[in-house]
């Protein structure tokens, strides 16, 4: 899904929608998201797990992480466990799904 809009979103913000769309951006209006998070509220996850997650959804590995997050490895295998055990998911590709539809991350 590159973008998503409510019947009722006025003409002009639909072509501008469209025109966003159509140049490879993603666009979730912010009345959009709030109706999502009715539906799917945010996970309680940290920042530092956030950070974690976006890692993991640019496809990194957990020996990669830590460099990038200066950290340790085993910090980073922890943070991944309980972000799995906080969104409910099965392995990690699972959690940055489950991530990506509740907006909890973007990717470009």
């Amino acid at each position: 899904m590159r973008g998503y809009l409510l019947k009722e979103t006025v003409h002009a913000v639909a072509v501008q929608a469209i025109r966003t769309v159509q140049a490879g951006q993603r666009l979730m209006p912010p009345d959009v998201a709030d109706r999502l998070t009715e539906h799917f509220p945010r996970s309680a996850l940290t920042p530092r797990e956030t950070e974690v997650l976006h890692s993991v959804a640019q496809g990194m590995g957990n020996k990669e992480i830590p460099d990038r997050l200066g950290t340790a490895a085993g910090t980073i295998k922890a943070h991944v466990q309980n972000i799995l055990g906080k969104l409910n998911a099965s392995d990690r590709t699972q959690a940055v799904t489950i991530a990506l539809q509740r907006v909890i991350i973007h990717l470009p």
